[in-house]
């Protein structure tokens, strides 16, 4: 998916949103556990839910890999059900030297179709640039949420003025242009952004945190969105597990449905 066709899609669905799959075997529902894969059951269920009021679905890869084989299975049957207008986003934060993110980006790229994957950058160059494939995006670590990130993101560099987390930014796009790459910036530190449009206007940003975390979405847009939104708001929790009953998908879809309506008068605020 390209730029200007994600924007495209953006528009259409007056929504920024991005749902997360973070699907956890002890929190669905208990009726789904009779299914032959509860874990896909679970997240064909909101997909069919929440399509009409995202633009993009964000499976973070650790809570499938740790169920083993049939968690990956769990995960090819989940990326194939959805649907080819939303933009997948492969949540593994991936990071190691050329010849292993080469595998990386072959797992995920062309074993498995992804449109997207993220990526911790400290190890450099080498292990951003063999994910730049074509028609593929990295979303790169920039800016988390996490109380360990201020260890080393918000350093000061004596010789630039810049916080860590800037100057790591300016480095990948040496790299990549914002047709190809994104940055993942905590929706909980919504001002923070203003530091990040410093030295990235153009670039998408993939903004967690939003709902269960505390995020809030009107300084996320207030003070993230550029010319063309720039911005994929994800929430996981408050919306997948908004009901662990049987009503899961319906409560989810309410969720869903109120984060795009709020969306959509900030798409009109702001753009």
């Amino acid at each position: 998916m390209t730029k200007e066709e994600l924007f495209g899609e953006i528009k259409k669905k007056e929504s920024f949103l991005c749902v997360g799959l973070d699907t956890d075997p002890t929190k669905i529902p208990a009726h789904l556990h009779k299914e032959d894969d509860p874990i896909f059951a679970f997240n064909k269920q909101i997909i069919d839910a929440t399509a009409d009021y995202c633009v993009s679905y964000k499976p973070n890869i650790a809570f499938y890999e740790s169920l083993g084989p049939q968690g990956w299975d769990s995960l090819q049957k989940t990326l194939e059900y959805m649907p080819k207008t939303h933009f997948s986003i492969a949540d593994a934060k991936r990071g190691d030297i050329g010849n292993t993110s080469k595998m990386y980006a072959k797992a995920f790229f062309e074993n498995m179709d992804f449109d997207s994957i993220t990526v911790a950058p400290y190890m450099g160059e080498d292990s951003v640039t063999p994910f730049l494939m074509d028609g593929k995006w990295v979303i790169v670590l920039a800016h988390t949420s996490n109380k360990g990130g201020l260890d080393f993101q918000k350093i000061i560099n004596k010789d630039t003025g810049n916080y860590l987390f800037q100057d790591v930014m300016l480095k990948n796009q040496e790299w990549a242009t914002p047709e190809q790459l994104m940055f993942v910036v905590g929706a909980t530190r919504a001002e923070s952004l203003l530091d990040v449009r410093k030295v990235a206007p153009d670039n998408f940003l993939l903004v967690p945190g939003v709902g269960a975390q505390g995020g809030d979405l009107q300084g996320v847009a207030k003070y993230g969105m550029n010319k063309e939104c720039g911005l994929l708001v994800n929430s996981s929790r408050g919306i997948i597990y908004a009901s662990n009953g049987e009503d899961f998908a319906e409560v989810a879809q309410q969720e869903a449905k109120k984060l795009q309506a709020e969306m959509s008068e900030l798409l009109d605020k702001y753009l």
